[in-house]
């Protein structure tokens, strides 16, 4: 659809409802100005021609901290903070990726080889995204886009895999009639973050991304990954769900993220197998003195206890959801959050013992919610986000203590969105 034609379409309210489904809110003006104003942009930059936009929200994690990794249980959702795409084809054969904030060169679709200089940079993740679509056998072609995200970096609901799914949706919806699955392209997504971007990444971003709404996974088949979406809403129990950016120093932190993996995989092997969800729980006590000795890391022992109750707990969280056990649902997301901080120790820096501002935010939940609400660190942990959810006549106060502490940008009141990739023209 040309640019005249769209912006018709959206001045006259004819994807006002799509709108709604994107930010879960009546009001869409100010969404309406957004795609008007990304349409202006785009027309300016590259002409007119046969237009789409596209959204691909970001995630928050209910259950199952660190065990997509290793092949295990999560139960995560989409949320109504998004990356757009104001997009169309063109027959250079060339990526244009125009995003706010960030300098991505073009990529040549002819030369699709994995390029030392792209390893952690944005345009390695276009790259291998295209490649994959190929290798696939799924067609990609040039296209020029102009990109605004609202899924902040540094907010834990990945700003990485919202990316990633929106690039997935582009090549899907321009080249591919929108017929790959959301699966499929989480699973491409991954491969491009794992394989040109370089990051050992499990599943669970790219998949709630994809995939929309409240979304149970079971990695224990990667190629194959049992997904369930399931209809739930936090707002349906006059509960919040609150994220509060505590504003801690991720630098210098990848050595942190990449010891958990790399130390459940340690208790693993000693168990005879290559990932922690392959192991059985019972032989893992039995045989305790054994692979302590054999791993020589107490921190792996205490981490791979996490791991075999956060999936126990995250069947628990599915059963709740589906049951509209409300009660239930936030016992367990506490009991979560209180393994990440002793078993999985994911809440502070042991770099920085000093740097605590994770457990600070935790604590003050703790002690004016207590038992009246949940709250986990969320996402990889060490610095950032932590969640809650809040019962609506506590919100304001809650809210306040946060403010006076981390500052009055902090917080983030997020809604479920129930669909995840998404082209609304």
């Amino acid at each position: 659809m040309n640019y005249s034609k769209i912006i018709d379409l959206i001045n006259d309210g004819k994807i006002d409802d799509k709108i709604r489904l994107m930010i879960c809110d009546d009001d869409v003006s100010s969404e309406r100005k957004r795609y008007l104003d990304m349409l202006d942009d785009a027309y300016k930059m590259f002409g007119d021609g046969d237009y789409h936009i596209i959204s691909a929200p970001g995630r928050t994690e209910i259950g199952g901290n660190h065990t997509d990794h290793q092949h295990g249980k999560v139960i995560a959702a989409s949320v109504n903070l998004d990356s757009v795409a104001v997009t169309k084809p063109n027959e250079s054969g060339i990526v244009n990726f125009i995003s706010s904030g960030f300098n991505i060169k073009p990529i040549d679709l002819s030369d699709l080889g994995i390029k030392e200089d792209e390893i952690n940079h944005t345009e390695s993740l276009i790259r291998g995204i295209a490649y994959r679509f190929l290798e696939l056998g799924y067609k990609i072609g040039g296209f020029d886009a102009l990109s605004n995200s609202k899924v902040l970096i540094g907010s834990g609901i990945s700003s990485s895999a919202s990316f990633e799914i929106l690039v997935c949706e582009i090549f899907n919806h321009l080249f591919n009639e929108g017929m790959i699955d959301p699966v499929t392209l989480a699973k491409i997504a991954q491969y491009a973050e794992n394989n040109y971007f370089m990051k050992p990444c499990g599943l669970l971003d790219q998949m709630a991304i994809s995939v929309g709404g409240f979304t149970f996974m079971d990695f224990k088949d990667v190629k194959k990954p049992y997904v369930e979406k399931i209809d739930f809403d936090f707002r349906d129990y006059n509960y919040y769900l609150v994220l509060t950016n505590t504003k801690g120093d991720h630098a210098e932190l990848s050595f942190e993220y990449a010891a958990i993996p790399n130390e459940m995989k340690a208790v693993a092997e000693a168990m005879g197998h290559e990932f922690l969800s392959e192991c059985d729980e019972e032989s893992f006590y039995r045989n305790l003195n054994e692979i302590r000795k054999a791993v020589n890391n107490d921190r792996a022992i205490l981490r791979a206890i996490h791991l075999f109750e956060e999936n126990k707990r995250v069947d628990i969280e599915g059963n709740a959801i589906r049951n509209g056990d409300i009660n239930l649902l936030l016992k367990t997301i506490r009991e979560s959050g209180r393994s990440s901080y002793m078993y999985l120790q994911n809440v502070y820096p042991s770099s920085r013992p000093k740097s605590q501002s994770l457990a600070i935010a935790l604590a003050l939940s703790d002690q004016y919610l207590k038992d009246s609400g949940a709250f986990r660190v969320h996402g990889g942990g060490f610095e950032g986000t932590i969640q809650a959810f809040v019962k609506e006549d506590k919100l304001s106060q809650y809210l306040e203590m946060m403010h006076k502490l981390f500052g009055e940008d902090s917080t983030y009141l997020l809604s479920i969105r129930s669909v995840g990739g998404y082209c609304l023209i």
